[in-house]
């Protein structure tokens, strides 16, 4: 039945002007994002299709190209946009972090780092890089490794630190398993980082790890 049909508190659009997008369940966003049904299907039952197949709004979002167009209803047009929200969502978090910005608490730099770093496949090495002031300078990826690690050099961030003129560095990494909790090795990593950095008096702030549910500060739990 053509959503057009039913009665205006039930259609997405309707309920979205009426109640807010946080109304909205994740298929009735997603239905309207889509637009229109296609092929026997309405909007909201192709949202629901495509929830199924990619396990919630998530998966749908974090989608290639090529799996969302295997979704009957779904071609090249409606992969492009459900691909550019993704981005729109990615690039909405990174404003919080542009250089210029102030990092007053981990707070701060959390979300982003999350956003960022959540849904890596394989394992990034990350630095902030802070004035004296804490402000953003830059955000740098430098190592990347495989599913289970990264090869981590001190001597590369320190480097960094200084051709970014940095006074203060907060570091972050991902686990790809899920996992946020700090290994012996992202203690270990980090205590070298940190004796590195105070050896040309730039200073560690936090180190945050990320897995699929979480982001673990590292100071917060006294570990630097």
């Amino acid at each position: 039945m053509p959503i057009k049909s039913w009665p205006a508190g039930e259609r997405p659009r309707e309920r979205l002007a009426s109640h807010g997008p946080g109304g909205l369940s994740d298929a009735e966003i997603l239905a309207v994002m889509l637009g229109r049904g296609i092929g026997g299907l309405n909007a909201l039952e192709l949202a629901r299709l495509l929830l199924r197949q990619f396990g919630g709004i998530r998966g749908v979002l974090n989608a290639s190209g090529p799996a969302l167009e295997q979704v009957r209803g779904v071609g090249p047009v409606r992969s492009a946009l459900i691909r550019s929200v993704r981005e729109c969502c990615t690039r909405y978090m990174q404003e919080k972090l542009t250089p210029g910005r102030t990092i007053g608490s981990p707070d701060d730099s959390r979300d982003f780092l999350t956003a960022t770093l959540r849904d890596r496949p394989h394992e990034v090495f990350c630095c902030l890089f802070l004035d004296n002031r804490h402000r953003v300078l830059a955000f740098d990826e430098l190592f990347r490794g495989t599913i289970d690690n990264t090869a981590v050099y001190p001597r590369e961030v320190v480097k960094q630190a200084l051709e970014r003129n940095a006074a203060a560095v907060i570091l972050a990494h991902n686990h790809p398993s899920g996992v946020a909790e700090p290994s012996d090795a992202d203690r270990l990593i980090t205590r070298r980082i940190r004796d590195a950095l105070e050896l040309v008096d730039v200073r560690l702030l936090d180190h945050f790890i990320v897995g699929d549910g979480s982001c673990i500060s590292l100071a917060s739990r006294g570990l630097l």
